[in-house]
């Protein structure tokens, strides 16, 4: 694992952990804490984004792939050693996986390679419990956050999500509720994001027939998920934990 020439983290000021971080959901989170004045520490498969080679705030960024255990406690250590005693006040687990048949089909229950569950299973839940395992002392020296993307799928049945990707975020709801009982005691807040469809590179010509099933008649924007994630990370979410938010523009409610 490669990353960006170290940069000391400054403790007098908020960093932030942001996987999934090179495109669409998690680009526009990183870009958000940025503009912020927050150092950041990103994960992708993908190598350093450009703009962390530029902007002095993106302290470090690691080529991994969180569907490899071994690879997320490469990516844990490596952390860790940057931080040393100092504290991270916030962990979005935002990389997620949702395969799709050669021809983009929904994959089902029938249908679904097996082995294409486990990678999911992996990535979009067992890496947000390592994580979050893995940076609990230093979330607890930041009386810090943790925010986990899951899905307006995980609720209910999607027309082109697939099975193991929405039966992952259902998990990963619970595992929400479950972390933010267990990290009160660290001084810790656990809430999640539930986001419907939002115009990234995931999303294709065919999710525009479900605009009409939105109340607010249009897809959200990245930045519409970024802006609620830094709130549950800030001061002003204090008091919030266990807590998942739609960001649906109202999608949710039929």
């Amino acid at each position: 694992m490669n990353n960006k020439a170290s940069t000391n983290i400054e403790n007098d000021r908020k960093t932030v952990i942001i996987t999934g971080a090179s495109r669409g959901i998690g680009h526009h989170t990183a870009k958000c804490f940025l503009d912020r004045g927050w150092q950041i520490i990103t994960c992708s498969r993908d190598d350093v984004p450009a703009e962390c080679k530029r902007d002095p705030n993106w302290t470090n960024h690691f080529p991994a792939d969180l569907s490899d255990p071994k690879s997320v406690a490469a990516f844990v250590e490596a952390v860790n050693d940057i931080v040393g005693d100092g504290p991270v006040h916030a962990l979005v687990n935002n990389a997620g996986l949702s395969p799709k048949s050669p021809h983009k089909e929904r994959l089902g229950c029938l249908n679904g390679d097996l082995d294409a569950w486990q990678e999911v299973f992996e990535l979009n839940l067992f890496a947000a419990l390592r994580l979050s395992r893995g940076f609990a002392s230093a979330l607890h020296r930041g009386h810090g956050s943790i925010v986990n993307m899951t899905s307006i799928a995980g609720h209910k049945i999607h027309p082109f999500a697939g099975s193991a990707y929405s039966i992952s975020k259902a998990a990963l709801s619970a595992l929400t509720r479950e972390l933010a009982n267990e990290f009160a005691a660290l001084d810790v807040r656990v809430n999640a994001i539930a986001p419907g469809e939002i115009e990234t590179d995931m999303v294709g010509p065919e999710y525009e027939v479900l605009i009409p099933r939105i109340p607010l008649n249009r897809m959200g924007a990245p930045e519409d998920v970024a802006g609620t994630i830094f709130y549950l990370c800030s001061d002003d979410a204090r008091y919030v934990t266990g807590t998942e938010i739609w960001v649906t523009g109202g999608q949710h409610l039929f």
